[in-house]
């Protein structure tokens, strides 16, 4: 039995690794409507915190964190390009460990409202799935203000957006997009997450129960009348 869960646990781990860098290196992970555009890269984050556990969360944001410094260091992005000039150290710290953070606690996130509301389970996915991408910017934003709010390449960017302190340049860099990134990967990842979770607790019930007696029954009725 151990094993088997274990086998499955890699495998649902391997495929949204394999998932996340999919979007990472294709235009598949961007959505663009109009003139916004929404990054989907934390969906699989959020997805992974929601159905495995905070170490999937960690590990699937550690992968997000690292396909994001190496893009950094290769020079594939302006602002990560120029950050890694000022600070090899400083840039890890905000692409690989702001997601490291992000994706535990998300599922941190995600276990406490599911023991808050456990009726209710269908709101605590769609509230984990909005506190993926907002932990995100978060963190992203909080350790690029906090390392490299002084070099100079990050005060012309302040100063272009006409920032005058901190809190404004991350308002006007952020902006209207991060809000529209939260909504579709609030929607995504729930509308995911809610299914996923319901098929591995009727399959764990399956592997537990050996003839299909009256209580399984009763139990699989009870998840699957949690999950509506």
């Amino acid at each position: 039995m151990k094993n088997r869960t274990n086998v499955r646990w890699l495998t649902q781990l391997a495929l949204l690794v394999a998932i996340l860098l999919v979007l990472n290196y294709t235009p598949l992970g961007y959505l663009q409507i109009g003139p916004l555009s929404a990054s989907l890269l934390t969906v699989p984050v959020a997805i992974g915190a929601m159905t495995m556990n905070p170490m999937a969360g960690a590990i699937l944001g550690g992968v997000f964190g690292a396909t994001s410094f190496i893009q950094a260091a290769e020079g594939k992005s302006a602002m990560g390009a120029a950050l890694f000039q000022v600070s090899p150290a400083g840039t890890f710290v905000v692409c690989f460990v702001a997601r490291v953070l992000m994706g535990l606690c998300t599922a941190l996130i995600f276990n406490a409202l599911r023991k808050a509301m456990p009726k209710n389970e269908k709101l605590a996915c769609f509230l984990g799935g909005l506190s993926a991408p907002v932990l995100n910017t978060v963190f992203f934003m909080g350790f690029l203000v906090l390392i490299f709010y002084n070099c100079d390449y990050v005060q012309n960017l302040a100063n272009t957006l006409g920032a005058q302190n901190a809190f404004m340049f991350i308002v006007l860099l952020v902006g209207v997009q991060a809000i529209f990134e939260w909504a579709i990967c609030c929607v995504v990842a729930g509308a995911v997450s809610l299914p996923v979770r319901k098929y591995l607790k009727m399959n764990k019930m399956s592997l537990r129960c050996s003839g299909g007696t009256s209580d399984c029954s009763a139990a699989r009725a009870r998840i699957t009348c949690a999950a509506i």
